[in-house]
């Protein structure tokens, strides 16, 4: 099929790309420099429209999709401000440390800005630019009114994967890299939308004939990384026509996948509203089998773009960068979201339904496995992303007890609940689809924009579904502290979380990405293959002999240590009453440690319930019939 170069950017479109830019009509032009990304640097300079006086300015702190205050202020140098070609004088703000202060002289109409940021992890061929690592813009201003226009140089023959409508001309299936300038929009919308590139790039069509249109952008390590099967660009195809029947018509005027091969083990992604800027293992494509986590991304982001960027818990749907966002109602922004990518990533074909069902019995043992639920609810764990950080991340050490962003997994099972619920309570007649179908599509279809709702108005479209108490569904189960991990939707889906000695075949694959599984569900421990402590569950048989995260196990009765005399060890325990001896180190200290414990090898799997129907199955069938094959 011929490929014409993308440029020709339609009025209509220009028009709704500024929607509120009202309060600044000259926009801002920011020109970011990628050719340095090969030696970890990016450059920016911003061109802003000014007036003689004071003038605040400032870089985004709190971070959409991010939920808490992950901006770049750390890794920006080289700041310099210049009016009529001489530098300007400028400050910090000593208390929003984001915030920049200059005096405009009076003969002054444009202030030119410079800086650097630094990226580590930009690589020789490839780079992925969140706008808001380089934006620069007035402060005390709703983002959505200012407007700006943006343009982005990268190395020779690289190609340029963005959601962004090019004026220039750009022909994405045969890259030169060099400059393109793209049309205007505002601050909001340009932070929302991302550029990836790399030297070793291919665009692919999705769901031909389906409006408005989908692509696959594709930046790997080496040519061949990047040679995407016809029936993986099938799954993606199906996934497309999943959503539109599970979620309804989209909220954009066309839709980007921007995955980044690197690595071995991949990096996750981030959801926008016109596009999703992905990282998968490097073999992604050419040789890797997905398990339900990783086949559940691209569908998690994706579905985003309607729950989560298109409707927005209100204390998330802030007006700029610099305002607190308010995560109380994560568990439906990403807990939803995560139930639903993993379902789509069944339906679409990328995993088989056993492997889903494993991954929900791995889901509820973890869950139910974490001793802090004793103390903080789902509810709470939401608040995490806003918490400080030591040094940027967060200590591994006695993580079960202070629990982490839980309300993804935990999401997973709630979603079920209420899922299964309406099946319960109208026969099998409705199902979330339904809710999905009115709360989604409020507000009207096809331009980007944010339909902010509260807890109440969820509720209250629950129960236009099927009268019930939801309010009291939710409290109970997202407020409420609860001992056990909530298997109410496993259950009406004619299933059961059971352990057995031994691990099915998905766990086995499981077990050899994370042997110590066998070690946490049974005596709470969590350690490395050199026999590191990472953590411990409190309340376990570890936690009783005194194990502690730090500690190293050399030694299991006289024998070095090794997961597999562990795991043995275990087996053999079984219903002796004996106690398991090790030897533990710590620090340049070793000592004895008894370990009581009988009771063996615990993994968790999920059994049918007699005489019940198969409601997951019916969760699992795809609402779509195949799609043909895709072009290339």
């Amino acid at each position: 099929m011929e490929i014409k170069p993308r440029f020709q950017v339609p009025l209509l479109l220009l028009a709704f790309s500024l929607p509120a830019a009202k309060a600044q009509q000259t926009p801002i032009q920011i020109h970011a420099d990628l050719s340095n990304a090969p030696r970890k640097i990016y450059h920016a300079d911003v061109d802003l429209p000014v007036h003689r006086g004071p003038l605040d300015l400032i870089t985004p702190e709190w971070i959409p999709g991010a939920h808490g205050p992950e901006g770049p202020v750390l890794d920006i140098a080289g700041i310099r401000f210049e009016v009529n070609g001489k530098t300007l004088a400028w400050h910090r703000d000593p208390v929003n440390t984001y915030e920049y202060h200059l005096e405009i002289p009076a003969d002054a109409s444009v202030l030119h800005a410079h800086l650097d940021r630094i990226y580590s992890r930009a690589t020789r061929t490839a780079a992925t630019l969140e706008w808001e690592d380089l934006l620069l813009y007035p402060a005390h201003v709703p983002v959505r009114e200012i407007a700006i226009q943006p343009t982005v140089t990268v190395p020779a023959r690289w190609g340029i994967g963005t959601s962004l409508k090019p004026l220039t001309p750009y022909d994405p299936q045969h890259p030169t890299g060099g400059t393109v300038q793209y049309a205007p929009t505002t601050v909001e919308m340009l932070e929302d939308s991302p550029i990836m590139t790399g030297l070793y790039f291919h665009e692919y069509t999705l769901a031909p004939g389906v409006s408005p249109q989908h692509y696959m952008d594709v930046i790997g390590p080496t040519a061949a990384s990047i040679e995407v099967r016809p029936d993986t660009v099938d799954q993606m195809s199906r996934l497309v026509h999943e959503a539109f029947a599970m979620y309804g018509p989209p909220h954009y005027t066309s839709y980007h996948f921007l995955i980044l091969l690197q690595g071995d083990r991949g990096g996750g992604g981030l959801e926008h509203h016109e596009s999703s800027d992905n990282t998968l293992q490097k073999d992604f494509f050419t040789g890797y089998k997905p398990f339900v986590g990783m086949a559940g991304l691209l569908p998690h982001e994706f579905t985003h773009s309607w729950n989560g960027k298109y409707r927005r818990p209100d204390g998330l749907a802030t007006p700029d960068y610099a305002t607190p966002m308010q995560d109380n109602l994560l568990w439906v922004y990403e807990g939803l979201t995560n139930y639903l990518g993993d379902v789509m990533g069944e339906r679409m074909g990328m995993v088989t339904a056993d492997q889903y069902r494993q991954d929900l019995a791995l889901t509820a043992a973890l869950m139910d496995a974490q001793s802090g639920r004793a103390w903080r609810s789902i509810e709470d764990t939401t608040f995490t992303s806003a918490m400080p950080r030591n040094g940027g991340s967060r200590s591994r050490s006695w993580s079960s007890w202070k629990r982490g962003t839980d309300y993804y997994p935990e999401g997973t099972l709630l979603w079920l609940d209420v899922d299964t619920t309406i099946r319960r309570l109208t026969q099998d007649r409705k199902s979330l689809r339904d809710f999905l179908q009115t709360f989604l599509q409020k507000g009207g279809s096809g331009i980007p924009h944010v339909e902010p709702y509260t807890l109440s108005e969820l509720e209250a479209d629950l129960d236009k579904v099927v009268a019930n108490d939801w309010a009291g569904f939710f409290e109970t189960r997202v407020d409420n502290l609860q001992p056990h991990v909530n298997t109410e939707g496993i259950e009406q889906a004619g299933y059961r979380l059971d352990y057995t000695a031994d691990p099915t075949p998905e766990m086995e694959r499981e077990l050899k990405d994370s042997p110590s599984w066998a070690a946490w569900f049974s005596i709470g421990l969590d350690e490395d293959k050199e026999g590191a402590i990472l953590d411990v569950r409190v309340g376990s048989a570890a936690d009783k002999a005194g194990l502690a995260p730090g500690q190293k196990i050399v030694a299991i009765n006289s024998r070095v240590f090794t997961i597999e005399q562990l795991t043995d060890a275990l087996k053999t325990a079984k219903g002796t009453g004996t106690p398991i001896h090790l030897m533990v180190q710590d620090e340049d200290t070793i000592a004895p440690v008894s370990l009581s414990y009988s009771d063996g090898l615990r993994y968790p799997r999920l059994s049918r319930v007699e005489n019940s129907p198969d409601i997951l199955a019916e969760i699992l069938t795809p609402l779509t019939p195949a799609t043909p094959g895709s072009q290339r």
